[in-house]
């Protein structure tokens, strides 16, 4: 007489073609599904990993940029920050500074206001709340007529300047008249320039 089988999985899987539709489950080890799914999933850790370690961008808006010698400008001042670049088109008054993380990305955006430069999204230098009759701006991005007519708008446009002396290249220049040194500074970044002023 032969010795009656006990219902295990093993011997179930014996008997039976389709395991799961006898309600066993084979097991998954080294089967070309389960080498599938391991390598699906250690594909997805891999892009998570990625993800989180993916580059950061800060977008300003409202830069000056008239001509190419602007736009070199730009992505000269952003360059000076190591990792960093700027995604800008000639006269695009949109810049996007891309970097390797947050941190790095402020860094060359504040070199970029360093630069001369101003657009929305950037963090503007401290300026004193004086009412002045003369100040000197420095650092001005002035590399143009296009340029010096910009920012002679943004000047004249603040109350009480009477005159300013600002021209093509100018690492300095002297606003004259009776104003609010905190307006001024307000002037010229919403022309998309950046100055220290004093």
């Amino acid at each position: 007489m032969t010795p009656a089988l006990s219902p295990s999985p093993k011997n179930l899987r014996l008997s039976c073609k389709q395991p799961d539709a006898c309600g066993v489950k084979e097991e998954q080890t080294n089967t070309p599904s389960h080498m599938k799914t391991t390598s699906l999933i250690a594909s997805l850790s891999l892009a998570l990993t990625l993800a989180a370690s993916a580059d950061s961008s800060i977008v300003l808006n409202g830069v000056h940029n008239c001509c190419k010698k602007c736009t070199t400008g730009i992505t000269s001042a952003v360059a000076k920050v190591a990792g960093a670049t700027a995604q800008v088109e000639e006269k695009d008054t949109k810049v996007t500074v891309t970097a390797k993380d947050e941190a790095t990305a402020k860094l060359a955006v504040a070199s970029l206001v360093s630069g001369g430069y101003f657009g929305e999204g950037a963090v503007a230098p401290a300026v004193a709340d004086a009412n002045v009759k003369s100040a000197t701006v420095s650092g001005v991005h002035l590399c143009c007529g296009k340029c010096v007519k910009a920012v002679e708008s943004a000047i004249t446009a603040v109350n009480g300047v009477k005159s300013h002396t600002a021209t093509k290249d100018a690492p300095t220049f002297t606003v004259e008249g009776e104003f609010n040194t905190k307006a001024l500074a307000a002037a010229l970044n919403k022309a998309g320039f950046s100055g220290s002023i004093k």
